[in-house]
């Protein structure tokens, strides 16, 4: 397999701000967070809001550089770069954002929004002028339009702007970071069919983030999910839909509104109001209803069930959950 993106033992940490909060532990937002990419396919990562989806994202993309761990991108260790040639490999990866609102520059015209990028890498005006308009018009938009004000736009043709833009840079890999979920569900589905044909058409690469697990069921090769900070399960798309077996997929499922279930429009899950804050051993064991004294003993470790199929939970040899 041609792996694109290797991601091995990422961690990334947070220290409050203050003298006081500087001597308490920091807070391990990511926690050894390993997988693969491969070349031309699709990796949805999964989990409720706040596990560590987006932290994962920026680490990899060193927007916010991991504490530990080691990310390679097309074979190279970026880690291991000098900020001008890590500079160059970023144009190869980009990252379209959950809200588009925030992302666009209210003050600035789409088509300067869309040069800024090409403007840093020194290309000639025409040169940019021409790419900025093949852009928008690969994403559904008149290149007449490059002259307007983000509010001239609805939610949807906002987004289609902020994808062009990272496309003006010519990237083989895009993280999607919940790209759909402040948009309605009809223009949802739009949004996500345009990202689907910009794949095929253009052989890009893509990280897919959402808390929405049909979605990612829909759109992605191969899944993780994640509880906070670390992968729980990972697996082919078939293997995490058909056979679930961490007791925290199995709730994905269950709060999966065409599962017999709700999730809530933020997209967490209710946690039990008993649970501590902290435990040691398997972080989901307060929450899970095949935990025994052992689970609150021992950190699982992700292990494999046979074709790929990861997880980590000490029980899952155990019991047939499908």
């Amino acid at each position: 397999m041609d792996q694109l993106v290797e991601i091995r033992n990422l961690v990334k940490e947070f220290h409050g701000r203050g003298l006081l909060a500087r001597k308490r532990a920091a807070f391990r937002a990511v926690d050894r967070v390993s997988f693969d990419i491969e070349k031309n396919t699709i990796f949805g990562l999964v989990g409720e809001s706040g596990c560590g989806k987006t932290t994962v994202s920026r680490a990899l993309l060193y927007l916010d550089p991991p504490n530990s761990g080691q990310v390679r991108f097309a074979g190279t260790v970026l880690g291991e770069l000098s900020g001008n040639v890590l500079r160059g490999y970023r144009r190869r990866m980009q990252i379209v954002f959950q809200d588009p609102n925030s992302a666009l520059n209210p003050k600035m015209k789409v088509g300067a929004s869309l040069e800024e990028g090409l403007i840093n890498l020194g290309i000639p005006k025409s040169q940019r002028l021409k790419r900025v308009e093949e852009m928008l018009e690969l994403v559904g938009i008149s290149p007449s339009h490059r002259n307007r004000y983000p509010h001239e736009f609805s939610g949807g043709q906002k987004q289609r702007v902020v994808v062009a833009r990272a496309l003006t840079m010519q990237p083989e890999f895009l993280v999607l970071d919940e790209p759909v979920s402040n948009l309605d569900v009809s223009i949802q589905a739009q949004i996500i069919n345009l990202l689907l044909d910009l794949k095929d058409r253009l052989s890009l690469t893509y990280l897919f983030i959402s808390h929405d697990l049909n979605l990612v069921a829909y759109l992605s090769d191969r899944i993780a999910v994640m509880y906070k900070g670390r992968i729980v399960e990972l697996g082919s798309t078939e293997q995490i839909m058909e056979r679930p077996v961490h007791p925290y997929t199995l709730r994905l499922f269950s709060a999966s509104p065409s599962l017999h279930g709700t999730i809530q429009s933020n997209g967490k899950i209710q946690e039990s109001e008993s649970a501590p804050g902290h435990i040691s051993g398997c972080p989901y064991a307060v929450q899970c209803e095949r935990k025994d004294s052992s689970c609150l003993e021992q950190e699982p470790e992700l292990h494999d069930l046979g074709g790929g199929h990861l997880v980590a939970c000490i029980h899952s040899g155990k019991t047939n959950p499908a």
